[in-house]
């Protein structure tokens, strides 16, 4: 059960997805008490990511849009400076309601926002892992597929939504999809408008 109050982690372009690993490397000072606070408590970290225009406040509190996803600490390396190399596992995705800073860092107060199929939507989940698997084939080297047959249908679309090669903001609308069916769908349309530019880009005759 995801806790009521989880320390926040904005990055730009970068976005946490369930069940997804995300390797970090930890190095501003406010981050550091953070890592520190968490191995001393549950490893709970939350991301979220934040909105244009964060620059000028960056070392502050700059705008993070609200819906994020935590993430436990599988993985951390000391380093000798007071850095750290750390893996995330994606837990589950949340909304930020409330904020506050303790110490240098930020503490948000969320609602977790689960993600279920009914089992007629987990067999509408396996038709279209097969459409997007389908869109995708010409993308990679049939030999050497990159996912394996076994992943779960859930896990293969946020591994895929984490790691294709996207903008934040599309990785982000993915995020704040209703449930992995519902993702699914949107990466079918993303990978659909992506292989249209593509084909467009590379016709003959097109300036």
């Amino acid at each position: 059960m995801l806790p009521t109050k989880i320390p926040i982690f904005p990055l730009p372009d970068v976005v946490l997805f369930p069940t997804v690993f995300l390797p970090l490397h930890i190095f501003e000072p406010r981050y550091r008490e953070m890592v520190r606070d968490a191995l001393e408590g549950d490893r709970i970290i939350g991301m979220v990511m934040l909105r244009q225009g964060y620059e000028s406040e960056y070392a502050g509190r700059p705008d993070v849009y609200p819906i994020g996803c935590a993430g436990l600490i599988s993985h951390t390396e000391p380093l000798d400076d007071g850095r750290y190399n750390l893996v995330l596992r994606g837990l589950e995705k949340f909304r930020v309601v409330g904020e506050e800073r303790v110490g240098g860092y930020r503490l948000a107060e969320v609602e977790a926002l689960p993600e279920s199929l009914d089992p007629e939507g987990i067999g509408l989940l396996r038709d279209e892992r097969r459409r997007l698997e389908s869109l995708l084939a010409p993308l990679v080297d049939g030999s050497e597929q990159r996912w394996p047959a076994n992943m779960p249908d859930d896990a293969l679309v946020n591994a895929l939504s984490q790691y294709l090669d996207l903008e934040g903001i599309e990785r982000l609308a993915l995020l704040e999809r209703r449930d992995p069916l519902d993702r699914c769908r949107g990466l079918i349309e993303l990978v659909e408008m992506k292989l249209l530019a593509m084909h467009h880009t590379s016709s003959p005759g097109v300036h």
